[in-house]
């Protein structure tokens, strides 16, 4: 997925491949409060454009593939530090048209990729956006679980007592 012009050799690739899943599905509000303090210049690669995306799904999570339908993504790509070429290329997709929200993930993609601020982004941007998606799956299984139906207690209870003395 990435190629080596696109990270650090000192960054492992399942990290940025973790942080930029968290990044990609990161409410505008998180970040924008997480880097509020990190307003950098960036020098454009790619600036953020939208466009539609082909989703494919398959039968049952094991047939074969099917395109689903088209969804709307914006990406872009930045290096924050225009006058070092190693700098980090700070890389986002988001789901939607809000380009304001890519370029934060970009930034925050290019500020995880700097091993000093690395640790500090863990704590204040990373575990907070962890715990409001686990919280988000946690109220999505709720409300799931709402709509469950036991269907060895719907068949016991149509049994009715008649039938238990018969067994």
């Amino acid at each position: 997925m990435f190629q080596t012009y696109d990270h650090d050799p000192g960054t492992p690739i399942a990290d940025r491949q973790a942080w930029m899943a968290l990044l990609a599905r990161a409410p505008m509000r998180l970040l924008d409060e997480a880097l509020a303090d990190h307003q950098a210049t960036p020098q454009w690669l790619r600036q953020p454009e939208t466009g539609l995306m082909m989703v494919q799904g398959r039968a049952g999570g094991t047939g074969e593939r099917f395109n689903l339908g088209e969804i709307t993504v914006t990406r872009c790509a930045l290096r924050l530090n225009s006058l070092h070429l190693n700098a980090p290329v700070g890389v986002a997709y988001v789901l939607g048209r809000n380009h304001r929200q890519a370029q934060l993930a970009a930034v925050a993609d290019a500020l995880l990729q700097d091993p000093t601020q690395r640790d500090n982004l863990a704590v204040s941007l990373l575990a907070p956006l962890r715990q409001h998606l686990q919280h988000m799956q946690a109220q999505r299984h709720q409300r799931a679980q709402t709509t469950k139906v036991d269907f060895m207690t719907v068949a016991r209870e149509a049994a009715g007592p008649q039938d238990e003395d018969a067994e």
